[in-house]
């Protein structure tokens, strides 16, 4: 699975950039917010990426955030969402603001996202409420950025099954000691931990 992009970015349009790597360009589908903040085309970005595959298709979302990405994950495990209004749920409120009236049980500002009726809003607010971190206090993956090895051991943890805050507090406290340069020294060293 693709969790981090770095590469030169060679298009960008509203929901979709082109990044180079190695010689491949990856076509990401990405949200306005994140569009906004993109630098100028020919220059390098990096990109927090969610791989999703289904059986006809392999697509790839990208946020400049870590905490947007988290949204869009939290958001497609939500029944009638998929990633495509993920997407458009992103990019039509701000995601503090959304935070926000999920939390607050706000469906009528939920209903004036384009795609989103008063059903899929409800469900949004039942099934994310307990889920989501409270407005105004940082989300963990808001904290220090991960450097690529990180975010791939965080991917790689994920993918096993850990809980991602134990995942995060452990691969911090392993990063903090220095010790483990490598994907692999990182890697071990926090499945020892964690396996304690």
């Amino acid at each position: 699975m693709i969790a981090h992009l770095r590469g030169k970015l060679l298009a960008k349009h509203p929901n979709q950039v082109i990044v180079e790597t190695s010689g491949v360009g990856y076509d990401v589908t990405i949200t306005v917010p994140t569009f906004s903040d993109l630098p100028e085309t020919g220059t390098e970005v990096a990109l927090h990426i969610h791989t999703h595959v289904r059986e006809d298709a392999l697509a790839l979302y990208g946020f400049l955030r870590s905490s947007e990405k988290l949204l869009f994950e939290k958001l497609i495990t939500v029944s009638g969402i998929g990633p495509k209004l993920a997407i458009t749920i992103l990019s039509g409120m701000p995601a503090d603001e959304m935070v926000r009236s999920i939390r607050g049980n706000d469906v009528a500002r939920l209903t004036r996202i384009p795609g989103i009726g008063k059903k899929t809003a409800e469900r949004m607010v039942l099934e994310l409420r307990d889920k989501l971190p409270e407005a105004g206090t940082p989300a963990a993956p808001t904290a220090t950025p991960l450097s690529p090895i990180e975010d791939d051991v965080l991917s790689a943890l994920l993918n096993l099954g850990y809980q991602r805050p134990a995942a995060e507090k452990t691969l911090a406290a392993v990063s903090q000691d220095g010790s483990a340069k490598s994907f692999d020294q990182m890697f071990r060293a926090v499945l020892g931990r964690l396996s304690k």
